[in-house]
């Protein structure tokens, strides 16, 4: 069991608490999750089984897809409806500038944790010391909120959305700047992701399917390891180069293939994956040397 099970998590459900389901479906201890979802939001997880948990890291640095409510009028201490209300305001703004405030944050934009996060400053989780009644100062971080768009308004009090942005991003900061920007407040009421990479909610599965299915059918809704690193460019060996590569030696390339220097890459040896590797270029010579050893 190595691979990926593109997971629909429940809201009500920490990823923690994901990773311990998947540990008592599928009998493993090698289980991990992708980037915590908060536990209020439902969508998209994948999970890692076996090998596979040595490409999480590489799934968190891709693109995720969200369809978010933003509540105006409202803010709350966790930025979102689960947290205790701060402040209201019956401002009434008009749908021109809640159009004009969405495109402001399209783009690279600096946004700061919220304190009930999973961050840490100085070895703590900032939500453990949000509990306690602990605030503390943090930098702003860019992040790339690459399309973003209003889906369904209604009376300017409840909007809908759907975003795609880098690693990172915090959509109910998203809502509660935007209710800074239209001079009034706001919240995140509702989340929902739709897509991590390649990884669709179309194409995932819920505990009420997973629990209905057999050991042996969960196995087959498994996806080979090399399908969580798509993005990455591929690389085509021959049998010869497989006992260097997996033995962590660095090899010379003479290939005309669409390879980038410095970049990592899916590697294959005779249309077998076998890891990820790094090409470099010394001397004139393209080289390739295996990052992480996947086969074994």
């Amino acid at each position: 069991m190595d691979g990926i099970i593109n997971f629909f998590k429940p809201a009500g459900m920490t990823s923690h608490d994901a990773v311990a389901y998947f540990r008592r479906l599928l009998g493993t201890r090698k289980v991990g999750h992708t980037g915590t979802l908060d536990p209020m939001a439902t969508g998209v997880l994948p999970i890692c089984i076996g090998k596979a948990t040595k490409v999480s890291e590489y799934l968190l640095a891709v693109d995720k897809e969200y369809i978010a409510e933003l509540t105006v009028g409202a803010a709350s201490d966790s930025q979102d409806s689960t947290g205790k209300v701060t402040h209201t305001s019956d401002k009434l703004v008009t749908l021109d500038e809640i159009e004009d405030a969405f495109q402001s944050f399209k783009g690279r934009i600096d946004q700061i944790p919220p304190m009930y996060s999973a961050k840490k400053i100085g070895g703590k989780k900032l939500y453990e010391l949000a509990r306690n009644g602990i605030e503390v100062e943090r930098e702003p971080r860019e992040v790339n909120i690459k399309n973003i768009q209003i889906l369904h308004n209604k009376d300017n009090r409840n909007i809908v959305f759907y975003t795609r942005c880098s690693k990172g991003t915090y959509i109910r900061t998203i809502c509660n700047d935007i209710g800074e920007k239209l001079d009034t407040y706001g919240h995140m009421s509702y989340l929902l992701r739709v897509g991590v990479g390649d990884f669709r909610i179309e194409n995932s599965f819920g505990m009420d399917t997973l629990n209905n299915m057999s050991l042996e059918d969960i196995k087959k809704t498994i996806q080979p390891i090399d399908h969580a690193i798509l993005f990455m460019k591929e690389i085509h060996l021959d049998t010869s180069y497989y006992k260097p590569l997996t033995n962590g030696v660095r090899v010379d390339l003479d290939i005309k293939s669409d390879v980038t220097v410095n970049q990592l890459h899916r590697v294959y040896v005779s249309n077998l994956f076998i890891g990820i590797g790094k090409i470099a270029e010394e001397n004139d010579r393209i080289t390739l040397k295996m990052e992480k050893v996947l086969i074994r």
